[in-house]
């Protein structure tokens, strides 16, 4: 990877990448972005980014690309599928991967790309959403070489408040899953505690003031717990699917490692219960629903 002013390739421009390359347009640099639905790039080349025709083709014009795509199959799609990264990517080439995938998956495809082609990976799984991504306040959970890391260190300052090396490549992606472990747990308490709340008679739309800066209060109940209390479901600011994929990933890789994770799997269970009956890309305020009559 060159160090002085690299160009940047961001793939994958959902509700959470499109703000993420938008805030890396506004410090400078230059972007090329690519995404399965083209439409998407349109607001960022208004911005000033340059529109790959291909992750082969942002990859000839770019030193460092950026994934942050659904899935591990939606990553591996990306890089070696028909125009993929692969396919012209080389030793020069430097792999972050925002996604949320499982630790396995992640060391997969790094291993198979560093031994086809000599590129680097690193796995920077994000945490605080898409106020997150448009305040360039999120937390990155990096697994990679202390080198690789440390240089691409400055790229990464206009996306997050802090970036953390856990390890090798896949440390990242079970950190992901640490954090996402206590999300998940904690939202589905907050909805229990908002619906008992409710049953009682106490104004549960006014609790998450009348808990902030105790040792209840978090970041989940501030975000969504006024919007659950009054049934307010848009915008989706984070998705139900994508929380059950990362508890599911999170249960999965316990298991590879011996780990008891009652609490996790009990939560991974309830969301699948509701999603059942209702929408993966809903909104986690929605959860409410599963204790209303």
């Amino acid at each position: 990877m060159e160090t002085e002013s690299p160009v940047i390739g961001f793939i994958g421009l959902g509700t959470m990448g499109t703000p993420m390359a938008s805030r890396l347009l506004d410090a400078g640099f230059d972007v090329w972005v690519w995404n399965r639905s083209a439409d998407k790039c349109d607001d960022l080349s208004d911005l000033g980014a340059e529109i790959a025709s291909s992750p082969a083709e942002l990859v000839d014009e770019c030193d460092v690309i950026m994934l942050c795509v659904t899935d591990a199959a939606a990553v591996e799609s990306v890089v070696f599928g028909p125009e993929g990264i692969a396919e012209t990517a080389c030793d020069d080439h430097l792999i972050i991967d925002f996604s949320s995938i499982a630790p396995g998956a992640t060391r997969r495809l790094a291993a198979r790309l560093e031994a086809d082609t000599g590129a680097g990976w690193i796995d920077a799984p994000v945490s605080g959403g898409v106020p997150g991504a448009e305040q360039g306040t999120l937390t990155i959970l990096a697994g990679g070489s202390v080198d690789d890391i440390d240089q691409v260190r400055p790229l990464l300052e206009p996306l997050c408040a802090r970036l953390t090396r856990m390890g090798d490549v896949g440390a990242g992606q079970v950190a992901k899953l640490c954090n996402q472990m206590i999300v998940g747990v904690n939202m589905l308490v907050i909805t229990e505690m908002i619906a008992m709340a409710e049953r009682a008679g106490v104004d549960a739309e006014r609790l998450p003031q009348a808990l902030a800066g105790g040792f209840a209060d978090s970041i989940p109940l501030q975000l969504f717990g006024p919007n659950m209390a009054i049934r307010e479901h848009e915008p989706v600011l984070a998705k139900l699917g994508l929380l059950l994929k990362d508890l599911d990933n999170a249960t999965l890789h316990s298991r590879a490692v011996g780990a008891a994770v009652p609490m996790t799997a009990l939560a991974s269970q309830l969301l699948q219960q509701h999603i059942g009956r209702g929408d993966p890309d809903a909104d986690w305020t929605t959860l409410i629903d599963l204790y209303s009559d």
